[in-house]
């Protein structure tokens, strides 16, 4: 029986999570303008099977989450995400975060480390360079100025920036990527715009990450064109005793691309943190 969306006032604003298995406490945290339930595609079930209670959510940005349009902070979701583990009642968690999710979830374990049990960072970063900085700054401009993409431009270049050039060189494969990117569409809402607004005009915050003092796995993707795996493997070398691995024939979206090496990785760092 899937579970239901239930809704947490925590921290000021509505959270709406899913709450599934049985086990210690995983929170799993989402990167910009996608929902919690891209975590159920793979990483969920793989989680509740191997015994894990498991429980994803929609930031504050993503409806029916509080939208919070008129802007937000990274702290913002730092104390929601603490928020939440408090409300669960069953901390300190596992945390588990992908991109911008992973940026909340390193700056979690270093705020709050009473609510965190060990962390898990997917393709994240401690600092923007340029090529990054240039494309927020790009896809904020886009929304701000009303531009609608040709929908087929649109879906290649999300599947250029986000996937492996092997799912790419696969005609079979790319094809069905570009029809759910498209299908899934374009649209960016006034919570999500304020998301965007989270990285404009970001700080290296890799000397702070030496405080961090929660276990740590840090999962680069080899292939990453939005955030490379250079910059994901520079948070683990800032992190004290930080474990670094990197996935191959995987881009951004990795998770989706890679799920089985994903999840294996997953569980068997969460093995040694229970053992």
């Amino acid at each position: 029986m899937r579970p239901s969306p239930k809704t947490a006032q925590v921290n000021g604003i509505s959270l709406s999570y899913e709450d599934s298995g049985s086990g210690p406490l995983v929170v799993m945290v989402m990167g910009s303008g996608s929902p919690g339930r891209v975590w159920k595609a793979h990483q969920q079930p793989a989680l509740v099977k191997a015994g894990y209670r498991v429980v994803t959510f929609d930031n504050r940005g993503i409806a029916p989450s509080s939208e919070c349009s008129e802007g937000f902070t990274i702290a913002d979701m730092v104390a929601d995400t603490a928020a939440l583990i408090e409300f669960l009642g069953d901390g300190p968690a596992v945390v588990i975060g992908t991109s911008l999710g992973a940026k909340v979830t390193q700056e979690l374990a270093l705020a709050r480390p009473d609510v965190v049990r060990c962390a898990v960072m997917i393709a994240t970063y401690g600092r923007s360079g340029p090529l990054q900085t240039w494309i927020s700054e790009g896809e904020r401009q886009i929304y701000d100025q009303k531009i609608t993409l040709p929908p087929h431009y649109h879906a290649a270049i999300t599947a250029h920036l986000n996937l492996s050039r092997h799912t790419l060189d696969d005609d079979t494969s790319v094809r069905d990527w570009l029809d759910v990117i498209e299908f899934s569409g374009q649209t960016v809402t006034p919570g999500m715009r304020a998301q965007l607004g989270l990285h404009d005009g970001e700080a290296d915050r890799l000397a702070a990450y030496a405080r961090i003092t929660r276990p740590s796995l840090v999962i680069g993707f080899a292939d990453d064109r939005s955030l490379p795996p250079h910059l994901a493997r520079e948070v683990a070398d800032a992190i004290p005793g930080a474990r670094y691995e990197e996935v191959a024939k995987a881009g951004h979206y990795g998770y989706l691309e890679q799920p089985a090496e994903v999840n294996a990785l997953l569980i068997e760092f969460l093995t040694q943190q229970r053992a």
